[in-house]
């Protein structure tokens, strides 16, 4: 899959020997070179890509209550894992955006990829998506509970900054966008995300 990434981005050696596979996290390890010239055995994590994604509807924005069993409840923009079966990253969120709150969208930007961990190979894209297209039921996986909000830009800003916030939230991964915006008219004007192109 082609996919753009943060160009200071640490990737599995091509080459690597897959040590161990899980259901989420695969483990790799190699032999590197050391500045002495001697070698030394290096391990590093990769899993699935995962995406959220900031919905705009006329002018709110869609919060969901995710409650899992293993996991409880916490607050988060509609997102996921990128699935064997997603051509691309807006493939997947476009999907879970369509399973988790039943909208569809005319307009999508990527704005932010990141790389939560340099021990592992996996990026968190954040998508912006506005423009509703449609609307059905939803179409949630019998482990998940949602509830979908539509909340004001400042209520959100309040809960991404932690001020507004109860209970467990992963809100708070997109406070440098919401700082970089200011407002709901900069949310729409944030930049497509530019960064190296990759063949993963």
């Amino acid at each position: 899959m082609k996919k753009v990434i943060p160009e200071d981005s640490v990737l599995v050696p091509d080459g690597a020997d897959l040590a161990f596979r899980g259901m989420i996290f695969d483990t790799y390890q190699w032999q590197q070179k050391l500045f002495d010239g001697s070698e030394h055995r290096f391990e590093m994590l990769k899993r699935a890509d995962t995406v959220s994604v900031i919905c705009v509807v006329d002018d709110k924005l869609l919060v969901i209550e995710d409650e899992q069993p293993h996991l409880g409840k916490r607050q988060s923009f509609p997102g996921g894992r990128v699935d064997d079966t997603d051509d691309t990253a807006e493939t997947a969120a476009k999907r879970e955006v369509r399973e988790e709150t039943g909208y569809s969208f005319k307009n999508w930007r990527l704005i932010k990829v990141s790389q939560p961990y340099r021990k592992i190979e996996w990026f968190v894209y954040v998508f912006l998506a506005w423009d509703v297209d449609g609307q059905q039921e939803p179409v949630l996986d019998p482990g998940e509970k949602i509830t979908v909000e539509h909340l004001g830009f400042e209520e959100v800003k309040d809960l991404v900054a932690g001020t507004g916030q109860t209970g467990r939230s992963y809100l708070g991964e997109s406070s440098d966008i919401f700082e970089a915006a200011g407002n709901p008219d900069g949310l729409l004007k944030l930049p497509e995300f530019k960064g190296q192109e990759v063949d993963r």
